[in-house]
């Protein structure tokens, strides 16, 4: 990386730290691009080097987390699934919940309707989401862990619905209760359970 490219990528971070401070202080509305150059020591054109509107650095400071917990699966491969799967929801959860309900609130509106925002990476976010459970669950099957029979998108479909409802129920009870306590619950309780049946038991 050139000495301008590095110089470059460390103004976009600071862009981006700049818009999660102040949307956790303040929320997405009561701020606008100023506020962020403002905020990151920058004029006020350099944001638009970066991005075209306001609701473009959510999207960044959203997707940015999420890249890690690929990686963290991998090395994750000898666990046992029930601690891989409950290592993955925690994880989904811990990124929504760093970024704050604001930044949340706000991503949900640019993607809820995937149609309306074709050119945004996020719109297919989702489906992003959906793959990944569901290669956990196919390793899982491949390796022997899981019998042959697990109904594997049944069970994508159960873990995705409970991720995203509790993201929602937390920006609609406007942040009452701790996510990633009622995450922990929801492992501990409900994933052997889903799983069990299935668990294959190894000679």
């Amino acid at each position: 990386m050139t000495n301008r490219q590095n110089a470059a990528l460390q103004t976009k971070r600071k862009l981006i730290a700049a818009a999660l401070e102040l949307i956790k202080s303040n929320g997405f509305n009561a701020i606008n691009v100023e506020d962020i150059t403002r905020e990151a020591g920058v004029a006020k054109g350099t944001f638009y080097t970066y991005f075209k509107r306001k609701e473009d650095i959510v999207l960044e400071i959203s997707r940015a987390p999420f890249a890690e917990i690929a990686d963290e699966l991998e090395a994750m491969r000898a666990l046992p699934l029930i601690d891989k799967l409950s290592h993955y929801v925690r994880r989904f959860m811990q990124c929504v919940q760093f970024c704050g309900i604001h930044i949340c609130r706000q991503w949900t509106r640019d993607v809820l309707d995937p149609n309306e925002v074709p050119e945004n990476k996020d719109a297919q976010k989702w489906q992003y989401d959906v793959n990944m459970l569901q290669n956990i669950l196919k390793n899982a099957v491949q390796n022997g862990e899981l019998k042959k029979n697990t109904p594997i998108d049944l069970f994508t479909h159960i873990l995705i619905c409970q991720m995203y409802g509790m993201m929602t129920c937390w920006c609609m009870s406007d942040g009452k209760f701790d996510p990633l306590d009622w995450t922990d619950r929801f492992c501990a309780a409900q994933l052997p359970a889903l799983f069990g049946p299935y668990l294959s038991v190894k000679k």
